[in-house]
Parts: structure tokens; C-alpha cells; sequence
């Protein structure tokens, strides 16, 4: 009887933080929910379901313990700042879900902090309007409502208890039971603790380990993995924003100091015109100019049976992420360099240096509330105003859903163009989803035409679609190749990364950012094509440097070197440039190890072509 009696005061004073908070409690737990309803409220099957209860659960009861804890006036006042603070996020939150279909990102904080008051009034005149209040954001307005008749309630509770006792005519109290049922609550609080403790250990270490790094990239490449943090409530994704931002903004810091570092000794033109296109998620092995079985690139076939058109044979990425990526082409910084890629310039400021007229026209890195951090992580420094000054003289200012649109850019800005021009485009080539990457008139490819029979309906509808997007994309590059056709020009293209679709007896297409690099891998996601194009006038103008494109097509390349070769092409003397790292010099460093996402050796591997 002791041991029972002893147990049932233990259970009972476990119980007291909840007791002691009760109503922060229900309320911080209902408010929790309800905002994770709203903002996937038609995906029952996403990732959060399984967990979020439980994670709220352990996250609410851990704030009782320490409100219980603390002096009483203390932790009064620490319940209303929190009060206040976790409403005014989950409206915030619920609420961009709702106009903007975004929720709390790093991209959306940095927007924020550009905006004045001007255009912020302007934005709450335009926005905040009646309708919302009967959008998902009502939910957390009726959370928000019954809360404060609560508060009214208790803080007028003599009244109201002796109101209903005049009602009733009974004294009320604390009944009896209550007291019974107390060691019984702090036996479910206890079990439920655990549970919950057990249920997100591992969500709590992943977003520990999420908080640890110390630059973008590796907190990039974290959120690829399997076991990443569920970032479920707006307080985590707010805190993740913030520390995204304060991480990029150190690399930020040391590429803007390093603009006027960046140096250049003379620039002799070689290429009047030089036009980068870069595509995104591109597997060589799906391209006819490479031979796929598809008809994916007529159109760059023809150009290469003319001559004009020259595909490098053994061409990879250093990485499948395109964020890392993009630093990687964008730096002078190459795989095993000192240093990181931020503590190199950035080619196109080399090029504004030496006279080069720079344009840069993207599909995918325009900042955006809903931006995802894959996006946010690539485009951060392209986006920055004194770092975009110090690369670009011309950047368009809106997305399209096809790539089609920045032809249109294109030939709206190009009286911007000087003598000589650099001109960037950046596709968004067939990122997925396949589908949404050509419109539907120019599907070519269906189902039926694969003889694939491992491989279920759906999956042949991914496979056909990816071709699909290829096949868009060919007609896209020709169409800007054809407006330099009467100049003199040269034209690289180059894409981010490669791509799995159901190559093999593997059942999956994107990337398989967590698992080890063998040769399959390798071959379906870091092969890339690879190709330069030169006009008629170039190719006359510049016989030489055309017959170095043509002896270089089958050296092994890592597109990290790329602005090097970019740099010779424009003639551009400078400290940064390194002959070993230019493709087309015959001092080129063929032997120079491929590293794949810094740590597997590419030609170790045995890739098959």
C-alpha cells in the first residue's frame, strides 16, 4: 500500500507542470496542429503526419516544465511573450500559405527586409482584405478567439462561479475525483512523454545537426538526406531562415570583398560574342546527340553533321546538387583548391572588368517567398545587389513556366548589348516535374513507345515526358543558337548535373543524394553533355581556335573548370586564370582527378559509357 501511495505522489507531482498549465498547454498544442493542417491540408500522405503530434506533444510539454520551474513572475511574463510570439508566426505563416502558397522560407525573411513601410502598407491594403479571415487562416483565428474567452473567463471566474452557483444551487469545488485522477493523468503524461521522446529523437537529432554547419551547402546537402529534419512548425522553419540567412550572408561578405581583388590584365576579345546556356538536370544518356535510341536532339544533330556543332564525348559534373554546382561554374574555385569557392571571383566580374558587356537571363534564380532552399542555396549570390552590379550590367526580371520566355527577354534587351557581349542563359531545362517542362502541344513521346515491360504505366508516363522535356529543350537551345547565326559568335552549353529515369533495373528518377557513388550512379546523374558552337563567321574569323575545339572534344572535363575555358575564349589576361584548367590549351591537365562531390574519383570507377 506505501508503494502505491508513494507512486501515486509521484505521478501526481509529474503532473503539476501541466496542471500548472493547463490552459498554455491546450491551446499551444490545438494552435500547433491546426497550423500544420493548414498549410498541407490536402496531403495526408506528407512527411510530417506521422510525427508532428508527437513532436508537438514533447515540444509543449518540455516549455511546462520550464514555465513550471521558473518564479511565478517570470514565468507569467514568459507565457505571454510566448503567447503573442507563436500566434503572430503561425498567422504569418498560415497566411503566406494561403496568398503566396508559401510557408516561412529564408528568401521570404531576406524579402521582408528589403521592404519599406511605404511597401509595406501597400502590401497590407492589397492583401489583407476580408476573404482571408474565411481562408485556413480562420482556423487559427477561432484558436485565437476561443483562446481569449478563456482568458476572459478565468479572470472572471469568482463571478462566473457565483454566478452558476445562484443558477444551480449547488456550492461548487474541486470534485473529489479529480484528485483520484491526478496520479493517473501523471502516469499518461509520463508514458505519453516517453513515446513522443522515443517518436522524434531522431527528428530532433537531424535538426540539431541541421543548426551545426557552418556554411549553406552542408546544410543543403543535409536536407537531401533520408533522415532530415521535419521542419513542421513555423517557429522551426523561422529559426532554420534565420540561421540560412546569417550563413550566407558570411559568404556573401567575402565575395563582395573580394570584387575589388578581382583582377584584370588586358583582354584581347578572341570571341566578339560568347553565349553560355546553362540546362538543368540533363542525363547525356538520353540525348540522340550522344546515342540514346530516342530522337530527343534532331536539332543539335544536324548542326553537329554540319560541322558547326561540336559534342565532347567524356564530359561530368562535380556535383548532382545544382546549387553546389552553380558555385562551382560560377567561381574561379575548382575541386581541391585551397580555401572555399567564396574565396575566388566570380567570372563574370572578370569579364565586366575586361569591357565584356554581361546579360544574364534566368528561369529558375529571381528571388522568391516560395523559393525552396535548393534554390535559395544556389541563387543567394547571384541575387545580391552589390554582387549581381559586379557581374551583370543586364538581368531580366521575371519567370516563365517554359523556357520559351527567355527568348522574349532576349530580344527585348538585346539592344542593351555592346560591342562585345557575354550573354548567360539558364534554363530550367527538365527539372522536375517532367511534365510541367514543354507545353502539352509538343509532347512527343508517349508510353507505348518504350518497350519496357519491367516498367509499370506510370513509370513509363515519367520516362516518356523526361524525353519530352529533352526534346523541348533542343528546340529551345536552336532557337538561340539561331539568333547568332549572323554573328560572330561561339555558344557553350553546359548543364548543372545528370538525372536518373528508370535506366537500368533501377525503379526511380531524380537523385540519390545519401547513397554511395558507384559507377551506375555516376553514370545516370554527374554525365553530362557538353558542346560548343560556333558561327560561320566565327569558325572563318577564328580558324585556329575553332581546330582546338575540335582536337579538345574527347579530353576528359569537369565542368568546375569551366570559367577558365570561358576566360580564354575572351581573351581575358588575368592572375586567376590557369592554362591547366583550359580545356582547349594544349597545357590542359587531362590527368587532373575528376572528384565527385569532393570524394569519389570518377575515373576509379569504371563507368561504362
Amino acid at each position: 500500500m506505501k508503494i502505491l501511495n508513494l507512486a501515486g505522489r509521484v505521478f501526481t507531482n509529474i503532473f503539476k507542470p501541466i496542471k500548472g498549465n493547463a490552459a498554455f498547454f491546450v491551446f499551444m498544442y490545438v494552435l500547433g496542429i491546426v497550423c500544420t493542417y493548414a498549410v498541407v491540408p490536402d496531403k495526408r500522405g506528407y512527411h510530417a503526419w506521422p510525427l508532428a503530434p508527437y513532436e508537438l506533444f514533447f515540444d509543449v510539454s518540455i516549455i511546462c516544465v520550464v514555465l513550471w520551474l521558473l518564479p511565478r513572475s517570470v514565468a507569467k511574463w514568459l507565457k505571454r511573450f510566448i503567447y503573442v510570439f507563436f500566434y503572430m508566426i503561425v498567422l504569418v505563416d498560415v497566411y503566406c500559405f494561403v496568398k503566396f502558397d508559401t510557408t516561412i522560407t529564408p528568401t521570404m525573411l531576406l524579402l521582408v527586409g528589403e521592404t519599406d513601410s511605404r511597401e509595406a502598407a501597400e502590401f497590407l491594403e492589397s492583401y489583407l482584405t476580408g476573404s482571408v479571415v474565411f481562408s485556413r487562416l480562420g482556423w487559427v483565428l477561432l484558436v485565437l478567439l476561443a483562446h481569449v474567452a478563456w482568458v476572459l473567463i478565468w479572470h472572471n471566474r469568482p463571478k462566473c462561479k457565483a454566478w452558476l452557483e445562484a443558477k444551480t444551487g449547488m456550492a461548487l469545488g474541486v470534485p473529489g475525483w479529480w484528485r483520484m485522477a491526478e496520479p493517473w493523468l501523471g502516469l499518461l503524461f509520463l508514458v505519453m512523454f516517453v513515446v513522443s521522446t522515443g517518436k522524434c529523437f531522431a527528428d530532433k537529432t537531424a535538426f540539431v545537426r541541421l543548426m551545426s554547419y557552418d556554411n549553406i551547402g552542408q546544410v543543403e546537402h543535409e536536407l537531401t538526406k533520408k533522415e532530415k529534419a521535419q521542419l513542421y512548425l513555423p517557429g522551426y522553419r523561422l529559426v532554420f531562415s534565420i540561421y540560412a540567412n546569417e550563413l550566407t550572408a558570411k559568404q556573401v561578405k567575402t565575395l563582395v570583398e573580394n570584387i575589388d581583388k578581382a583582377k584584370v590584365d588586358s583582354c584581347s576579345f578572341r570571341s566578339k560574342n560568347i553565349v553560355l546556356i546553362i540546362g538543368e538536370s540533363y542525363n547525356r544518356h538520353h540525348a540522340g546527340l550522344y546515342g540514346y535510341h530516342k530522337d530527343t536532339t534532331p536539332r543539335q544533330e544536324a548542326r553537329a553533321q554540319k560541322g558547326e556543332l561540336i559534342p565532347f564525348s567524356d564530359v561530368v559534373a562535380p556535383w548532382n546538387l545544382t546549387s553546389f554546382v552553380f558555385k562551382a561554374l560560377f567561381s574561379l574555385y575548382t575541386v581541391g583548391d585551397k580555401g572555399e569557392w567564396c574565396d575566388y571571383p566570380l567570372f563574370p566580374e572578370l569579364f565586366r572588368k575586361a569591357g565584356y558587356h554581361v546579360t544574364f537571363l534566368t528561369n529558375q534564380f529571381l528571388p522568391q517567398a516560395k523559393e525552396a532552399v535548393y534554390d535559395f542555396s544556389g541563387g543567394f549570390f547571384l541575387n545580391n545587389p552589390q554582387l549581381s552590379h559586379a557581374m551583370f550590367d543586364t538581368r531580366n526580371t521575371r519567370l516563365y513556366r517554359y523556357d520559351d520566355g527567355l527568348l522574349g527577354d532576349y530580344d527585348r534587351l538585346q539592344r542593351n548589348n555592346g560591342e562585345n557581349n557575354l550573354i548567360i542563359f539558364h534554363l530550367k531545362g527538365q527539372h522536375v516535374d517532367y511534365r510541367t517542362r514543354f507545353p502539352r502541344d509538343r509532347r512527343h513521346f508517349n508510353p507505348e513507345d518504350y518497350d519496357r515491360p519491367e516498367l509499370k504505366q506510370k513509370e513509363l508516363r515519367v520516362l516518356a515526358d523526361y524525353d519530352n522535356a529533352i526534346l523541348y529543350n533542343d528546340s529551345i537551345v536552336d532557337q538561340i543558337i539561331k539568333r547568332f547565326e549572323d554573328e560572330d559568335a561561339i555558344v557553350v552549353y553546359v548543364p548543372d548535373h545528370g538525372e536518373e529515369c528508370y535506366e537500368g533495373d533501377v525503379h526511380f528518377y531524380g537523385r540519390m543524394h545519401s547513397t554511395e557513388i558507384t559507377a551506375r550512379l555516376a553514370r545516370e546523374e554527374f554525365d553530362i553533355p557538353f558542346w560548343i558552337w560556333c558561327s560561320h563567321s566565327f569558325m572563318v574569323g577564328h580558324p585556329s581556335l575553332f581546330n582546338d575545339i575540335v582536337k579538345a572534344k574527347d579530353r576528359r572535363y569537369m565542368t568546375d573548370a569551366l570559367p577558365h575555358l570561358l576566360l580564354y575564349l575572351g581573351g581575358i589576361s588575368s592572375p586567376h586564370y590557369r592554362d591547366d584548367l583550359n580545356v582547349l590549351s594544349d597545357g590542359y591537365n587531362e590527368k587532373r582527378p575528376r572528384m565527385l562531390k569532393n570524394t569519389t574519383d570518377y575515373d576509379k570507377l569504371g563507368v561504362e559509357d
